[in-house]
């Protein structure tokens, strides 16, 4: 009796740890079905969006508001992005979207500069007014052999 109630102890104490872990896997995961509910997409269409990737931040002033969910080839041959932005940020209709760069050769975001309009982006809208990478190489070949067209 003492025997199989050690074991029942050990047992739940076992189960309970792996519940225990397996929440906190799903809670600091980044498991998307877990994490819609907080969050809602918006798009942005970008002449040129090169260094950013799939997971890459998306930040209003500096503070990390969510990140690029999905980038594809818009109907338009622009680069689209996907944007999945907490629910509780209210993006207005004059608001730009830009590629921006963590440093000189640093990691690639995208920076939301939110606008004054009253008219809001509703989940699903897609951002038009963007500000595309800055392609260093173009510059410096420019720069260095002067403007060949």
């Amino acid at each position: 009796m003492k025997n199989t109630r050690l074991e029942f102890i050990v047992g739940a104490f076992l189960v309970l740890g792996l519940l225990s872990f397996g929440w906190l896997a799903l809670h600091l995961g980044e498991v998307p079905w877990l994490s819609s509910g907080h969050t809602y997409v918006i798009y942005a269409e970008f002449d040129n969006i090169s260094g950013v990737k799939t997971g890459a931040d998306v930040q209003v002033a500096g503070v990390v508001v969510g990140s690029v969910s999905d980038i594809t080839l818009s109907d338009d041959d622009l680069a689209r992005a996907a944007l999945q932005v907490n629910k509780s940020l209210k993006i207005p209709d004059d608001s730009i979207a830009s590629v921006k760069s963590q440093g000189i050769i640093g990691d690639k975001y995208i920076q939301l500069t939110l606008g004054g309009d009253e008219e809001l982006y509703k989940p699903g809208d897609t951002i038009m007014d963007t500000e595309s990478s800055v392609d260093l190489e173009s510059l410096i070949s420019k720069f260095a052999f002067g403007k060949v067209k």
